[in-house]
């Protein structure tokens, strides 16, 4: 089993004006572990901002006094956001939609997973003292 190491472990009000400061922080973890110009602008901060305001708007249903924990691992081959909310969970494969379809365009449920799935390697939900969605990036 590869080694790990937390580089991160936050606790935040369920409030999207905490979004900003963990993408920032996410990002200069990316430009330490030296991922590539394009991993560290575009795909972790475009998913992490997802899974967070997914977590805060549809997990905590935008109720004030929850949180939402966000802890990145560092292994010899990736790089793992896990976000964990205060609801019921969901299932993930259900509620991704293909937003390029011509029936889909309009809709805007979907599109956050969608990215998601697009950006990074591998999008996991499951239950685990809340509701966990875990971002996976490899590190090559």
């Amino acid at each position: 089993m590869a080694e790990s190491r937390v580089a991160f472990d936050l606790h935040i009000p369920s409030d999207v004006e905490y979004i900003e400061g963990v993408v920032e922080l996410a990002r200069q973890r990316c430009r330490e572990l030296k991922l590539s110009p394009t991993k560290c602008s575009l795909n972790v901060p475009v998913a992490l901002s997802e899974a967070l305001s997914n977590a805060i708007l549809r997990g905590n249903d935008k109720t004030g006094g929850k949180a939402v924990r966000v802890r990145a691992i560092i292994t010899d081959t990736d790089l793992v956001f896990e976000i964990v909310d205060e609801g019921p969970g969901f299932d993930l494969d259900e509620c991704e939609q293909d937003c390029t379809t011509a029936e889909n365009l309009s809709k805007e449920e979907g599109r956050g997973l969608f990215l998601m799935r697009r950006l990074m390697d591998r999008v996991e939900s499951f239950r685990d003292e809340g509701n966990v969605v875990r971002l996976t990036l490899h590190r090559e």
